[in-house]
């Protein structure tokens, strides 16, 4: 799905304030802190609360094997002040149905600012400029607004709601369900026009 340029773990980008870098064994402290945080987990359908280190060795392994495959591509998000800092990940996944899937998470003491969406953004542009893929999906729990709002955002459109299994917490929940396709990438819509009180 990815090409040779996102296959080695020199690749990176970098946007107004951070660095979205392949994940490394330096960023397991940060992951099992950040991740391991029941307010951020508890939206996560693959991270348990606690979160052992042994989940996370192995979803290191597996982020920088798939990257290599370029079957998915799994970025670390770090400041750009201080990319060797995990605050985040960010990552498009394929499917055995349906289009890609986007997955993220960031770390609560970020939330609020507006990194998420700059790093959606910026996933998105390099999925639809580096691949010859047509559409993403992503999917945000319902009791989860910011993660909605973070792809409303960025583009996608709500397309439905489903029930989804959530291994890590042991439950199907439900979720919204939203896409992203070429064309409304290469033409968003525009803002809507800002009038001033005389």
């Amino acid at each position: 799905m990815f090409p040779d340029l996102t296959r080695d773990d020199v690749f990176r980008i970098e946007t107004r304030r951070l660095w979205l870098r392949w994940p490394t064994a330096k960023d397991r402290d940060a992951i099992l802190k950040l991740a391991g945080d029941p307010s951020v987990a508890a939206m996560l359908a693959r991270v348990p609360h606690p979160l052992p280190a042994p989940v996370v060795d192995a979803f290191l392994l597996q982020a920088r094997a798939q990257n290599t495959a370029g079957s998915a591509l799994t970025l670390a998000l770090a400041p750009r002040a201080a990319p060797g800092s995990l605050i985040g990940v960010i990552s498009i996944e394929g499917r055995t149905e349906g289009p890609p899937e986007l997955g993220y998470w960031l770390g609560q003491p970020y939330w609020g600012s507006g990194l998420m969406a700059e790093a959606v953004t910026a996933l998105c542009h390099a999925f639809f400029a580096y691949t010859g893929g047509m559409e993403l999906a992503a999917s945000a729990r319902t009791v989860n607004p910011a993660s909605r709002h973070v792809l409303e955002t960025c583009g996608f459109v709500q397309a439905g709601s489903a029930t989804r299994p959530f291994p890590a917490r042991g439950a199907d929940l439900p979720v919204d369900l939203f896409s992203l396709d070429r064309r409304r990438w290469q033409n968003p819509p525009s803002e809507p026009a800002m009038t001033r009180a005389a």
